[in-house]
């Protein structure tokens, strides 16, 4: 079993989960802009969590690429969504800013391997 795939699958639930209870429970809680926040993290989430279900069903990439992809993008996930969610129930963001650009670059440091990798497959 991969288990990328598992993990891929545990965090699109919650992904669900976090979209269902902001769009429900924190819309009383949170103001217009913590409610933008934290749907951007539940956005870049869910895009990753479709990246991470592509990456290890694609035959194309050998079992370390999927590895180096996942691990950019799953930490990228902890770091850039996880802050903003960090943020938005509490944690003041001088604790925080810098984590959150890290995820992000950790994001583009996965799609660029990625395309690094289509790339000289495509060859």
């Amino acid at each position: 079993m991969n288990r990328y795939l598992l993990i891929t699958s545990i965090v699109g639930g919650v992904t669900i989960i976090l979209g269902a209870f902001g769009a429900h429970a924190l819309q009383e809680i949170l103001d217009v802009n913590q409610l933008k926040s934290f749907e951007t993290g539940v956005r870049y989430q869910m895009y990753h969590v479709l990246a991470l279900f592509f990456v290890n069903i694609y035959d194309g990439f050998t079992e370390k690429n999927k590895i180096w992809i996942s691990n950019l993008f799953i930490f990228g996930i902890i770091m850039f969504s996880g802050s903003i969610f960090a943020i938005t129930f509490g944690i003041e963001a001088k604790y925080l800013w810098f984590i959150t650009p890290i995820g992000g670059l950790l994001f583009i440091l996965g799609w660029f391997l990625m395309a690094i990798l289509l790339m000289i497959k495509r060859k």
